[in-house]
């Protein structure tokens, strides 16, 4: 995590929450009859480090229907919470996945201009792979400034 000038922002709590492989969250108004994982909580929490470095192992999570119009599907996506040193500090945002076509029909990327859109989307990175285990993708989040992380309003 970075502020505007490119400066680690150390020791900020972040949480995810996201949906299973099925596209199904582990709450009670997800009434999509997706199948729940035992296992799987949905849900994370890390502290950035003094670099600013965070990382997450999860499953990737399914794209999943709603209401908003005819046939529509969110694309894959996780929830980002980042907390910072008062109450009132907190920005909320989405990460989407490089390569999926469902975030050119989704409404919530679609909110914000094209390049904002850019910067929501994690770049698959081989470097951060767990060989036989996890495919690993970065996503740079930015606090302030030009390069800014869009956040949810």
């Amino acid at each position: 995590m970075l502020d505007e000038d490119g400066r680690a922002v150390p020791n900020t709590l972040i949480e995810i929450w996201q949906a299973n492989a099925a596209g199904r969250y582990i709450h009670a108004r997800d009434q999509w009859d997706a199948p729940i994982d035992p296992n799987f909580t949905g849900m994370g929490r890390v502290v950035t480090d003094e670099e600013g470095r965070y990382l997450f192992t999860t499953i990737r999570p399914g794209a999943y229907p709603w209401g908003n119009h005819h046939n529509a599907w969110r694309p894959a996506h996780i929830h980002f919470s980042l907390l910072g040193p008062a109450f009132a500090t907190r920005l909320v945002t989405q990460m989407y996945f490089e390569g999926d076509p469902l975030i050119a029909l989704d409404p919530i990327a679609q909110a914000v201009p094209a390049d904002a859109c850019e910067r929501l989307v994690a770049r698959f990175d081989l470097s951060l792979t767990e060989p036989s285990q996890a495919l690993g993708y970065a996503f740079d989040i930015v606090l302030r400034g030009h390069a800014a992380t869009p956040m949810e309003a």
